[in-house]
């Protein structure tokens, strides 16, 4: 009996804990911020936001389905690794809003050439799914991207505007 309403309790526990974090707000940036480089962490799921050598915010992130080792051809699923810049914004994206990094570079290009295939492209920072908005914080369960890197609707939006054009986004392991 005692242990019957002990799994009662904690099936019972976990919607409670699951709402919480889905709710609990995050720490947003500063009206203004201005970002001018973007350092991910793929091992870690994090990507981080700085102006000069000032951390603004630590964002948790998911990557492409298949995030170990670099993106070398269109496909592999994989998150490119490298120093990269953000060359595009789309406000009408798919996936809600995007800044698009600028993979693939001359030598990801050559190396791919040299294998005879695409390198690939249209690596992004982008929100969620636009139908899909509603998953939220839940999405960071899970890499499930092509290849780029996914946040929050809310954080790419302060992402959006904050991140300067041109800004150096390097990709480490």
């Amino acid at each position: 009996m005692k242990v019957r309403r002990m799994i009662l309790l904690g099936m019972l526990s976990v919607p409670v804990v699951l709402g919480v974090y889905y709710f609990l707000p995050e720490k947003t940036l500063s009206k203004g911020s201005v970002v001018d480089r973007l350092v991910v962490y793929k091992s870690k799921r994090k990507m981080l936001a700085y102006n000069g050598d000032t951390l603004l915010k630590t964002y948790a992130i998911s990557l492409g389905k298949n995030p170990l080792g670099h993106k070398q051809f269109e496909g592999d699923n994989k998150t490119p690794e490298g120093v990269y810049s953000i060359n595009e914004r789309n406000p009408n994206s798919a996936y809600h809003k995007n800044l698009g990094v600028s993979y693939p570079n001359k030598v990801d290009r050559e190396f791919a050439a040299k294998q005879g295939k695409s390198p690939g492209g249209l690596i992004k920072i982008h929100g969620l799914r636009n139908d899909r908005g509603y998953i939220g914080k839940f999405h960071r369960w899970k890499d499930w991207t092509a290849g780029c890197i996914a946040v929050t609707n809310e954080e790419i939006d302060e992402l959006y505007t904050a991140v300067k054009e041109n800004a150096v986004i390097e990709i480490l392991p």
